[in-house]
């Protein structure tokens, strides 16, 4: 107690001393970072100077998820985005420093060129009034936020100003590319080389000596040549930097004994059975699957997937079972059986003649919130039911009528059909109107409801009736089981102990575990072979104080585990000479061998080299610089253009291909007959140019531009 008094009259001294621990803690941190930390908090990168804001870049990450309806991961919508943003920041810099902008008389053209066939927008003689169009966006504007429709789709003035953004962004990129464009031509000079390259024609005889003939074993390579090599090829072997790991997985895979308690819990519903009632104090009968009435509730109780009411043709049930449910009698039941990840016991609930297509021609009457329902939708789900039933007596009276009352339709595709559709019974129709057009006599005429609105249907013709099959299935899912699913954990977590310090592939391979490497790994990777999206992986690999040899194990979306060994850490720059070997070593080996066959060859004439080398003279005709293909031996431009450096008749010295090496006798000489002009040739050369403007010239200014990438710390 004593000591507990001291605390509390002492308690202001206590609370200032921590604050001001507190208060020298934040300002020393806010010293250490006072030239980055809010910038490293608030933006995702620096592009050319600018930067990307993260709040921002987030925001359209966002907005791009959900237009992708989730069929792409968030790093791969992020990674679009970023395209994106990069783009307009590396050429938005272009358009500064030339003082490109979109003024008011080229906006208002390009916005004309946007919407000229616009209906809205035109007057009575069919051409584009300004006029209409001010007064538009003077509407939109004064309803904001609400929305009106453009072309018959919904539009606000939100959506107006970003449409006015991206046609000014559209614009200025146009009159940026097409003023690089005006500078590239095709001279006369160009032309009447491109005409040579192609026309010009030499025939030849060669022999080749493939790389094939000097055995791996009389070539040895140093590492020191090796790093010669990368060093005389630096932008072949530059790398970013990258990690390699290496992971073993613990699936929580279902077991023998899992799949045999799934099948048995089938096997038990399938008869009658009885259960204690608490309430009669005796036992009752439960009804089982195969003599249960209530076919759909009982699947519904039981199932993992829901009970198909339809009748589907033999075609529609799967291989493994069709025969056998086809042909079984009404109440039957098979099973159980495996299909997929699912056992499956299936009953045949009744059979029935259905023909396997219909024709039919209808109107269709939609109502507000109706699928496809666009703003012009006005009726209600009462006024739309009143007026199809308005319809429908008029036609009963009167069929011929029914052309001219499509003009009430909203099904544009089918009006265009006087109103028709055929379609297969096994077609994605919306079941209430497949089921009138298949399940009435032809000629029936009748009001039918779908989520689209109100039809009125009227049955044309029927194709050819066929037996179709009505099947309640109930299937289960096989899992793993609790047990199972922990003894996945405690395997796991044994090994997660076992290899702290040990070697992780020796104790891997003790037990029997497969270790799965993957290397060069970088920083924004997500995926991850044979286990999908795993980010948190990649993230963990580059953290700061995750070292070489450090170990970790990560919960697997799906279920399961792996552990992870971070086996190196490959910092930007030149591969490693054990990486770049792979592509060094060939190349290398090759230039040796063909100096090995040069050295050993003294031959000057083909006749010569194919005694001495025991290799046939081959033919190759009608060669072109444009196409340097040997036949018989492939692309090799080197021997092609020397070959065009020889005089008729004369032979080459033994020449470094990309195949072996080669002589190669020139027999006959064509040069392409002079044109009398080469306009049209120099044309086709600056065409040439021109369609490869855009993403070159991109390109290198994306390459050029000085680029800061911090995603990597959000995402």
């Amino acid at each position: 107690m004593a000591i507990l008094n001291k605390i509390r009259q002492r308690s202001l001294t206590l609370i200032l001393v921590i604050a001001m621990a507190l208060f020298s803690f934040v300002l020393a941190d806010l010293f250490r970072n006072q030239d980055g930390f809010d910038k490293s908090q608030s933006v995702i990168a620096i592009i050319n100077g600018e930067d990307v804001d993260r709040g921002e870049f987030m925001s359209k990450v966002e907005i791009a998820q959900r237009q992708s309806q989730n069929n792409q991961t968030t790093t791969q919508i992020m990674n679009r985005v970023w395209d994106q943003e990069v783009r307009s920041k590396v050429m938005q810099s272009q358009y500064e420093a030339l003082g490109l902008s979109v003024e008011r008389d080229y906006m208002r053209d390009l916005i004309k060129q946007n919407l000229a066939s616009f209906e809205e927008f035109k007057n009575e003689a069919g051409l584009f009034d300004e006029e209409k169009l001010n007064e538009f966006i003077a509407n939109l504007k004064a309803i904001a936020p609400e929305t009106t429709t453009l072309n018959g789709s919904a539009i606000n003035y939100e959506s107006w100003t970003n449409f006015e953004k991206n046609v000014a962004i559209n614009g200025v990129q146009r009159s940026y590319f097409n003023m690089v464009k005006a500078g590239i031509v095709g001279t006369l000079t160009e032309g009447e080389l491109n005409y040579k390259l192609d026309n010009d024609k030499v025939d030849v005889q060669y022999i080749q000596l493939p790389y094939a003939l000097i055995p791996d074993s009389l070539v040895s390579v140093k590492k020191s040549e090796i790093k010669s090599y990368i060093k005389a090829h630096p932008s072949k072997y530059e790398v970013k930097a990258t990690r390699d790991i290496a992971i073993v997985h613990f699936k929580e895979a279902p077991s023998v004994e899992d799949e045999q308690a799934i099948e048995n819990k089938l096997k038990a519903l399938i008869e009658d059975g009885s259960e204690y009632n608490a309430t009669t104090k005796s036992n009752v009968t439960v009804v089982g699957f195969k003599n249960t009435t209530e076919n759909e509730l009982f699947v519904n109780a039981n199932s993992a997937q829901k009970y198909n009411d339809a009748f589907v043709f033999k075609s529609a049930l799967p291989k493994t079972i069709a025969d056998l449910v086809y042909d079984m009698n009404v109440g039957e039941v098979y099973g159980p059986y495996k299909e997929g990840d699912f056992f499956k016991i299936s009953k045949l609930v009744a059979t029935k003649s259905i023909a396997d297509s219909a024709k039919v021609r209808h109107i269709l009457v939609p109502f507000i919130g109706g699928v496809r329902a666009d703003a012009s939708v006005t009726k209600t789900d009462l006024q739309a039911k009143a007026t199809a039933d308005s319809i429908y007596a008029v036609l009963k009276v009167n069929r011929s009528k029914f052309k001219s009352l499509l003009s009430l339709s909203s099904d544009k595709v089918s009006n265009e059909n006087d109103g028709e559709i055929e379609f297969a019974y096994n077609s994605p129709f919306a079941p209430e109107f497949k089921t009138f057009s298949f399940e009435n006599p032809k000629g029936s005429l009748g009001v039918v409801k779908t989520d689209f609105g109100y039809h009125v249907i009227e049955i044309l013709s029927q194709g050819k009736k066929e037996k179709a099959v009505k099947v309640a299935t109930i299937a289960q899912e096989i899992e793993a089981s609790e047990a199972t699913i922990d003894e996945v954990f405690n395997k796991k977590s044994k090994f997660e102990i076992a290899v702290a310090g040990a070697d992780f592939d020796a104790v891997a391979a003790e037990n029997n575990y497969s270790v799965a490497p993957l290397n060069g790994v970088k920083e924004l990777d997500e995926m991850i072979p044979n286990l999908g999206s795993q980010r948190a992986i990649v993230r963990w690999a580059f953290e700061d104080g995750t070292d070489a040899g450090d170990i970790k194990s990560f919960n697997i979306s799906g279920g399961g585990y792996v552990v992870v060994k971070l086996v190196s850490v490959n910092a930007a720059g030149s591969m490693s000479i054990e990486k770049a070997s792979i592509t060094a070593l060939p190349e290398i080996k090759k230039a040796k061998k063909a100096e090995l066959l040069i050295a050993r060859n003294k031959a000057t004439t083909l006749e010569a080299l194919s005694e001495a080398e025991g290799q046939s003279v081959k033919t190759s005709l009608a060669l072109t610089m444009n196409s340097p293909t040997l036949s018989g031996a492939g692309q090799e431009p080197i021997v092609v253009g020397t070959a065009f450096g020889l005089s008729e008749g004369e032979t080459s010295p033994l020449l470094v291909g990309d195949s072996g090496v080669f002589m190669v006798k020139v027999t006959k000489a064509t040069p392409a007959d002079p044109l009398p002009n080469y306009q049209a040739a120099a044309n086709r050369v600056g065409t040439s140019k021109s369609t490869v403007v855009n993403t070159k010239l991109y390109n290198a200014l994306k390459a050029a531009a000085e680029i800061e990438d911090y995603r990597a710390n959000f995402y």
